[in-house]
C-alpha cells in the first residue's frame, strides 16, 4: 500500500510540474508564434502598400477591389523617367540649373511603362495570385477598402485602408492571450490586429507597426 501510495505521489507531483512548466511557457510559445505571423502579415501588408501606390499613380485614386488590384500587379505597367546627360562642375559653377539644361537639351528625359510585377516584385513574381490572403489562414482576406479626405484646406485626400484583426491572423493559437492582446489596444482607442493606412486620417500610408 505505501509503495502504491508513492508512486501515486510521483504521478501527482509530475502532473502539477508539467502543469506548472506549461502555464509558464505557454505566453513565450504563443509570443514566439505571435512574432513569426506578425512578421509575415507587415510583408504582405507592406505589399499591398506599394501596389496601391503604384496603382495610384497610374490611376490618380486608390482601389477597394483586390481583383482589380491583383491585375494590375500581374498586368499593369507604371511609367518610369530616364534621363541623359548630366550636369558637369562648370556648368554647376556657372550656375547653370537642371531646367535650364533641359531647356539646352544638355539633358534628356525620356519616359518609359515597365511591367509592374517585373519591378515592383521582381522576387515576389506570385504575389498576385496571393496578394488579398492574409498567411497562416485558410485563405482569409485583408479588409480593404478607400476613402476621399476632405482637409481643413478644402483639398480633398486619397486614402486606403487594409487590416487584418488578432482573431484572424493568430487563429489556432492560445484563445487568453489574444483576447490580452485585444483588450490592450481597445483601451488605448487602437485597431486590435495590423493594419496599414487608414481610412478617417490622411497618416501617409503608414502602418500600425510603424
Amino acid at each position: 500500500m505505501k509503495t502504491t501510495f508513492q508512486i501515486l505521489l510521483i504521478i501527482v507531483i509530475g502532473f502539477l510540474a508539467f502543469l506548472v512548466y506549461e502555464s509558464i511557457m505557454r505566453p513565450v510559445k504563443f509570443q514566439r508564434e505571435y512574432n513569426i505571423r506578425t512578421e509575415k502579415v507587415i510583408d504582405r501588408l507592406k505589399d499591398i502598400r506599394s501596389a496601391q501606390v503604384a496603382y495610384k499613380l497610374v490611376n490618380g485614386k486608390y482601389t477597394a477591389s483586390f481583383d482589380t488590384l491583383s491585375d494590375f500587379v500581374a498586368n499593369g505597367q507604371i511609367p518610369v523617367v530616364r534621363m541623359e546627360g548630366s550636369l558637369n562642375d562648370s556648368m554647376i559653377l556657372a550656375g547653370m540649373t537642371e531646367l535650364k539644361a533641359l531647356e539646352l537639351g544638355i539633358i534628356k528625359r525620356d519616359t518609359a511603362y515597365v511591367n509592374v510585377i517585373d519591378t515592383l516584385f521582381k522576387t515576389k513574381t506570385w504575389i498576385a495570385d496571393s496578394l488579398r490572403y492574409v498567411p497562416f489562414t485558410d485563405k482569409a482576406e485583408f479588409e480593404l477598402g478607400t476613402n476621399v479626405l476632405s482637409t481643413a484646406s478644402g483639398v480633398d485626400v486619397e486614402v486606403f485602408e487594409a487590416k487584418v484583426s488578432y482573431e484572424v491572423f493568430l487563429q489556432g493559437l492560445e484563445k487568453q492571450e489574444i483576447i490580452n492582446l485585444r483588450e490592450v489596444d481597445v483601451k488605448l482607442n487602437r485597431f486590435p490586429g495590423l493594419r496599414v493606412g487608414s481610412l478617417t486620417e490622411a497618416n501617409n500610408n503608414a502602418g500600425n507597426w510603424e
